[in-house]
Protein backbone atom coordinates (compact mmCIF):
# COMPACT_ATOMS: atom_id res chain seq x y z
CA UNK A 1 0.00 0.00 0.00
CA UNK A 2 1.14 3.59 -1.42
CA UNK A 3 2.39 5.75 2.06
CA UNK A 4 1.01 9.12 2.43
CA UNK A 5 3.86 10.73 2.60
CA UNK A 6 4.58 9.32 -1.41
CA UNK A 7 1.49 10.99 -2.95
CA UNK A 8 1.92 14.10 -4.83
CA UNK A 9 -1.50 14.51 -6.85
CA UNK A 10 -4.85 14.29 -7.15
CA UNK A 11 -6.86 13.30 -9.90
CA UNK A 12 -10.53 13.85 -9.46
CA UNK A 13 -13.34 12.86 -11.38
CA UNK A 14 -16.13 15.80 -11.81
CA UNK A 15 -19.81 14.27 -11.59
CA UNK A 16 -20.72 13.52 -8.17
CA UNK A 17 -17.21 14.32 -6.97
CA UNK A 18 -16.83 18.00 -7.28
CA UNK A 19 -20.41 18.94 -8.86
CA UNK A 20 -23.61 17.18 -9.12
CA UNK A 21 -24.45 17.14 -12.62
CA UNK A 22 -26.09 13.69 -12.85
CA UNK A 23 -29.31 15.21 -11.73
CA UNK A 24 -28.73 17.24 -15.12
CA UNK A 25 -27.63 14.04 -17.47
CA UNK A 26 -30.72 12.26 -15.91
CA UNK A 27 -32.78 15.15 -17.17
CA UNK A 28 -31.79 15.46 -20.57
CA UNK A 29 -31.72 11.70 -21.26
CA UNK A 30 -34.93 11.09 -19.62
CA UNK A 31 -36.07 13.85 -22.26
CA UNK A 32 -34.39 11.55 -24.97
CA UNK A 33 -36.26 8.07 -23.79
CA UNK A 34 -39.63 10.08 -23.90
CA UNK A 35 -39.08 11.06 -27.54
CA UNK A 36 -38.16 7.37 -28.37
CA UNK A 37 -40.49 5.77 -26.17
CA UNK A 38 -37.83 3.64 -24.10
CA UNK A 39 -39.00 3.03 -20.59
CA UNK A 40 -37.25 5.02 -17.98
CA UNK A 41 -36.41 3.55 -14.72
CA UNK A 42 -33.91 4.33 -11.79
CA UNK A 43 -31.89 1.41 -12.77
CA UNK A 44 -31.15 2.68 -16.49
CA UNK A 45 -30.61 5.95 -14.65
CA UNK A 46 -28.44 4.41 -12.26
CA UNK A 47 -26.55 2.14 -15.01
CA UNK A 48 -26.31 5.67 -17.21
CA UNK A 49 -23.38 7.16 -14.40
CA UNK A 50 -20.00 7.32 -16.19
CA UNK A 51 -20.91 6.12 -19.43
CA UNK A 52 -19.41 7.93 -22.14
CA UNK A 53 -22.42 10.15 -24.48
CA UNK A 54 -22.69 7.24 -27.66
CA UNK A 55 -22.91 3.95 -24.99
CA UNK A 56 -25.60 6.28 -23.05
CA UNK A 57 -27.71 6.18 -25.50
CA UNK A 58 -27.33 2.26 -26.54
CA UNK A 59 -28.33 1.34 -22.90
CA UNK A 60 -31.70 3.58 -23.41
CA UNK A 61 -32.16 2.02 -26.79
CA UNK A 62 -31.34 -1.39 -25.62
CA UNK A 63 -33.97 -1.36 -22.90
CA UNK A 64 -36.81 0.03 -25.75
CA UNK A 65 -35.69 -2.85 -28.12
CA UNK A 66 -35.15 0.01 -30.52
CA UNK A 67 -30.79 -0.59 -31.17
CA UNK A 68 -32.29 -1.75 -34.90
CA UNK A 69 -34.23 1.80 -35.13
CA UNK A 70 -32.22 3.90 -35.77
CA UNK A 71 -29.18 4.82 -38.21
CA UNK A 72 -25.59 5.81 -37.05
CA UNK A 73 -26.43 9.44 -38.14
CA UNK A 74 -29.44 9.45 -36.19
CA UNK A 75 -28.03 8.07 -33.34
CA UNK A 76 -25.43 11.04 -32.78
CA UNK A 77 -28.36 13.17 -33.75
CA UNK A 78 -29.96 11.88 -30.49
CA UNK A 79 -27.11 12.52 -28.79
CA UNK A 80 -26.34 15.64 -29.91
CA UNK A 81 -29.69 16.41 -28.68
CA UNK A 82 -29.29 15.36 -25.52
CA UNK A 83 -26.49 17.50 -24.91
CA UNK A 84 -28.13 21.06 -26.00
CA UNK A 85 -30.83 19.81 -23.14
CA UNK A 86 -28.12 18.97 -20.58
CA UNK A 87 -26.17 22.44 -21.64
CA UNK A 88 -28.98 24.42 -21.07
CA UNK A 89 -29.30 22.95 -17.74
CA UNK A 90 -25.60 23.50 -17.44
CA UNK A 91 -25.54 27.42 -17.69
CA UNK A 92 -28.23 27.99 -14.74
CA UNK A 93 -24.94 26.37 -12.66
CA UNK A 94 -23.35 28.53 -10.16
CA UNK A 95 -20.60 28.11 -7.61
CA UNK A 96 -23.58 26.76 -4.87
CA UNK A 97 -23.70 23.91 -7.18
CA UNK A 98 -19.91 22.80 -5.16
CA UNK A 99 -20.68 19.54 -3.77
CA UNK A 100 -20.02 20.09 0.59
CA UNK A 101 -16.44 20.80 1.16
CA UNK A 102 -15.18 20.28 -1.91
CA UNK A 103 -13.73 23.57 -2.64
CA UNK A 104 -12.37 24.13 1.14
CA UNK A 105 -10.25 20.79 0.11
CA UNK A 106 -9.16 22.13 -3.57
CA UNK A 107 -7.82 24.89 -1.07
CA UNK A 108 -5.92 22.80 1.06
CA UNK A 109 -4.78 20.76 -1.63
CA UNK A 110 -3.36 24.24 -2.92
CA UNK A 111 -1.65 25.42 0.01
CA UNK A 112 0.06 22.04 0.57
CA UNK A 113 1.30 22.19 -3.29
CA UNK A 114 -0.30 18.89 -4.34
CA UNK A 115 -0.77 18.87 -8.43
CA UNK A 116 -4.31 18.52 -9.33
CA UNK A 117 -6.28 17.48 -12.24
CA UNK A 118 -9.29 16.13 -13.43
CA UNK A 119 -10.45 12.97 -15.37
CA UNK A 120 -13.79 13.62 -16.39
CA UNK A 121 -15.08 11.66 -19.75
CA UNK A 122 -17.22 14.43 -20.11
CA UNK A 123 -16.72 17.06 -22.82
CA UNK A 124 -18.28 19.99 -21.18
CA UNK A 125 -16.30 19.47 -18.38
CA UNK A 126 -14.65 23.21 -19.25
CA UNK A 127 -17.74 24.58 -18.97
CA UNK A 128 -18.81 22.99 -15.58
CA UNK A 129 -16.04 24.15 -13.93
CA UNK A 130 -16.42 27.68 -15.34
CA UNK A 131 -19.36 27.83 -13.94
CA UNK A 132 -18.13 26.74 -10.68
CA UNK A 133 -15.75 29.38 -10.87
CA UNK A 134 -13.03 26.41 -10.11
CA UNK A 135 -11.14 26.64 -13.56
CA UNK A 136 -7.83 28.11 -11.57
CA UNK A 137 -7.86 24.85 -9.91
CA UNK A 138 -7.71 22.84 -12.87
CA UNK A 139 -4.63 23.84 -14.92
CA UNK A 140 -4.49 20.33 -16.34
CA UNK A 141 -8.16 18.35 -17.63
CA UNK A 142 -7.60 15.03 -19.49
CA UNK A 143 -9.13 15.52 -23.11
CA UNK A 144 -12.05 12.81 -23.18
CA UNK A 145 -11.69 13.02 -26.83
CA UNK A 146 -8.10 12.11 -26.96
CA UNK A 147 -9.03 8.67 -25.15
CA UNK A 148 -9.53 5.50 -27.08
CA UNK A 149 -10.91 3.58 -24.22
CA UNK A 150 -13.41 4.48 -21.43
CA UNK A 151 -13.90 3.83 -17.64
CA UNK A 152 -13.16 0.90 -16.19
CA UNK A 153 -10.08 1.03 -18.81
CA UNK A 154 -7.42 2.68 -16.75
CA UNK A 155 -6.60 5.02 -19.64
CA UNK A 156 -7.99 8.29 -18.72
CA UNK A 157 -6.25 8.00 -14.76
CA UNK A 158 -3.20 7.58 -16.18
CA UNK A 159 -2.82 10.74 -18.51
CA UNK A 160 -4.55 12.20 -15.58
CA UNK A 161 -0.94 11.81 -13.63
CA UNK A 162 0.65 12.14 -17.10
CA UNK A 163 -0.44 15.36 -17.62
CA UNK A 164 0.79 16.78 -13.77
CA UNK A 165 4.03 14.33 -14.26
CA UNK A 166 3.78 11.94 -11.89
CA UNK A 167 3.93 8.58 -11.33
CA UNK A 168 0.23 6.56 -10.93
CA UNK A 169 1.55 5.56 -7.67
CA UNK A 170 1.91 8.80 -6.33
CA UNK A 171 -1.76 9.87 -7.19
CA UNK A 172 -4.64 9.57 -5.58
CA UNK A 173 -7.68 9.10 -8.10
CA UNK A 174 -11.46 10.92 -6.57
CA UNK A 175 -14.35 8.34 -8.10
CA UNK A 176 -17.93 8.30 -7.09
CA UNK A 177 -18.99 5.33 -9.49
CA UNK A 178 -17.74 1.86 -9.52
CA UNK A 179 -15.88 1.77 -12.80
CA UNK A 180 -14.19 4.71 -11.83
CA UNK A 181 -12.52 2.92 -9.07
CA UNK A 182 -11.78 0.16 -11.29
CA UNK A 183 -10.00 2.54 -13.46
CA UNK A 184 -8.32 4.08 -10.34
CA UNK A 185 -6.97 0.61 -9.50
CA UNK A 186 -5.93 -0.75 -12.57
CA UNK A 187 -3.98 2.46 -13.37
CA UNK A 188 -1.92 1.81 -10.20
CA UNK A 189 -3.54 4.81 -8.27
CA UNK A 190 -4.31 5.25 -4.64
CA UNK A 191 -8.35 5.50 -5.02
CA UNK A 192 -10.79 7.37 -3.00
CA UNK A 193 -14.28 5.92 -3.13
CA UNK A 194 -17.58 8.42 -2.29
CA UNK A 195 -20.94 7.14 -1.70
CA UNK A 196 -22.24 3.83 -0.95
CA UNK A 197 -19.42 1.69 0.42
CA UNK A 198 -21.06 -1.30 -0.68
CA UNK A 199 -20.65 -0.38 -4.33
CA UNK A 200 -16.63 0.93 -3.96
CA UNK A 201 -16.12 -2.09 -2.53
CA UNK A 202 -12.91 -1.76 -4.43
CA UNK A 203 -12.08 1.45 -2.92
CA UNK A 204 -8.88 2.02 -0.93
CA UNK A 205 -10.19 4.79 1.00
CA UNK A 206 -13.99 5.42 1.09
CA UNK A 207 -16.10 8.62 2.71
CA UNK A 208 -19.76 8.50 2.83
CA UNK A 209 -19.68 12.10 0.63
CA UNK A 210 -17.38 14.86 0.28
CA UNK A 211 -17.81 16.34 3.34
CA UNK A 212 -15.58 13.91 5.20
CA UNK A 213 -12.71 14.25 2.47
CA UNK A 214 -9.96 16.05 3.85
CA UNK A 215 -5.91 15.65 4.32
CA UNK A 216 -6.35 14.21 7.35
CA UNK A 217 -8.74 11.54 6.93
CA UNK A 218 -7.38 10.83 4.36
CA UNK A 219 -4.02 10.41 6.04
CA UNK A 220 -5.65 8.22 8.61
CA UNK A 221 -7.22 5.68 6.19
CA UNK A 222 -3.95 5.58 4.39
CA UNK A 223 -1.32 4.71 6.84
Amino acid sequence: MTKFTDIKGFVFDLDGVITDTSVFHSQAWHQVADKVGAPWSQELEDGLKGISRMDSLEMILKAGNLSDKYTEDEKVDLATEKNTNYLKLVDQMTPANILPGIKKFLDDLKAHNYLISLASASKNAPKVLSKLQLTDYFPQIVDPQSLTKGKPDPEIYLKGAELINLKPEQCIGVEDAAAGVEAINAANETSIGIGDPKILAAADIKFNDTGEMTLDHIKSQMN
